[in-house]
C-alpha cells in the first residue's frame, strides 16, 4: 500500500487499459518503439497528459553529467512508464523503474512488456519504495 492509492490505481488502470489495446492490435514481436508511440496515442485518446520529452540533468559529485535521463513516457505528471519488448523481464527492469521514480520524484511507475501472450503478464505496478506504508 501507498499513500492516496485511489488517484493512482485509477490513472494506472487506464494505462494498462491503453497497453493493452495495443497489444490486443499488434501482439509481441515488435520493437519497443512501435508500441511507445501506439500508446502515446491511446493514452491521450483516454484523455490524459503524456510528456515524452522530459530529460532530466544528472548530477554527479556537484558537476553536470552530459548524459541525461529520458523517461519514456509520463503521464498526467504522475505516472513514470518504462516501456520494453523483451524476452523476460529481469530484475533488473524493476530496479531501473524505481531509480526513474526517484529522479523524477514521482510516485509510481508501471513496467510494460509488450512481449508476452497476454499484457497482464509483462505488466508491474511500482511505488517509489519511500511512499510505501509500512507495517510494524
Amino acid at each position: 500500500m501507498f499513500k492516496d492509492t485511489a488517484g493512482h490505481v485509477e490513472l494506472t488502470e487506464s494505462i494498462i487499459g491503453c497497453g493493452i489495446r495495443v497489444h490486443e492490435t499488434w501482439g509481441p514481436g515488435l520493437l519497443e518503439s512501435v508500441y511507445k508511440e501506439c500508446l502515446l496515442i491511446e493514452i491521450e485518446d483516454a484523455g490524459h497528459r503524456v510528456d515524452t520529452t522530459r530529460r532530466l540533468q544528472l548530477v554527479y559529485k556537484g558537476r553536470d553529467l552530459k548524459c541525461q535521463f529520458c523517461p519514456d513516457l509520463i503521464v498526467d505528471g504522475i505516472v513514470v512508464v518504462e516501456l520494453k519488448a523483451v524476452e523476460k523481464l529481469a530484475p533488473v527492469h524493476k530496479a531501473q523503474l524505481i531509480t526513474y521514480l526517484k529522479l523524477t520524484e514521482l510516485p509510481v511507475g508501471l513496467l510494460m512488456n509488450f512481449n508476452v501472450p497476454m499484457l497482464k503478464y509483462g505488466t508491474q505496478r511500482v511505488v517509489r519504495p519511500d511512499l510505501m506504508i509500512r507495517k510494524t
